[in-house]
């Protein structure tokens, strides 16, 4: 599993500014999501007034290129993510962008266009996006990294930060939070010893708060 830090995230970024995916790689590293997901995406799952994305659809591209889009495989999957103001900002900017173009081409926009596609609004298949991610990558001077590896990334600073095992695991869509614990406990080595810390300072202060009484 590679991931990157907050300032390779910050590196690839800016080396993808400008060009056409960088909505699709603004919004996967802030969120965390998964390909299917950015793929499947639609503009009325995405709330910018409320700052959420609703994972309702994901999109495969079966042999023979047939796409298919269909429901999340797991409850958990299907999902309410949260967005920061960057985030909502970047979407918004994207969006008005989109639907200047589909005015230009004499085209109506509508709720159920996929958020990154053609520009006819056809989906773009799942691998294009890996490769044309992983030139964005090389042009950054990164190594070993992924599309999918922004996904390991996100958890791994927002688990850095101090987020909970839990909400990482709601945030991603994992079934179970064992697999978030399973697949990060290495990036949260000081979790048992705060526990044992944070356990001790509530004693203590239940000990201070009595003695104050009594005296």
């Amino acid at each position: 599993m590679s991931a990157l830090d907050s300032e390779g995230l910050g590196q690839l970024l800016e080396t993808a500014r400008g060009t056409m995916y960088f909505p699709l790689i603004h919004l996967a590293t802030y969120t965390g999501m998964r390909r299917s997901e950015l793929c499947g995406l639609r503009w009325k799952d995405v709330d910018l007034l409320h700052g959420t994305v609703s994972i309702a659809q994901i999109l495969h591209c079966l042999r023979g290129g047939r796409i298919v889009l269909e429901a999340p495989k797991t409850p958990k999957s299907k999902r309410l993510i949260g967005l920061s103001p960057d985030a909502i900002l970047a979407l918004r900017s994207y969006r008005d962008m989109v639907e200047a173009d589909q005015e230009q081409r004499g085209s109506p926009f509508t709720s159920d266009r996929l958020v990154f596609s053609k520009p006819d609004g056809s989906p773009l298949l799942p691998n294009t996006v890996t490769h044309a991610v992983g030139k964005i990558v090389r042009r950054a001077g990164l190594s070993g990294v992924t599309l999918h590896s922004l996904r390991h990334s996100h958890a791994s600073v927002v688990l850095q930060e101090g987020v909970s095992s839990r909400t990482v695991a709601d945030r991603l869509g994992h079934s179970n939070v064992v697999i978030t614990l399973g697949t990060y406990s290495h990036l949260t080595p000081g979790v048992k010893e705060d526990a044992a810390m944070r356990f001790e300072e509530a004693l203590h202060k239940a000990k201070n708060r009595a003695t104050e009484t009594v005296g």
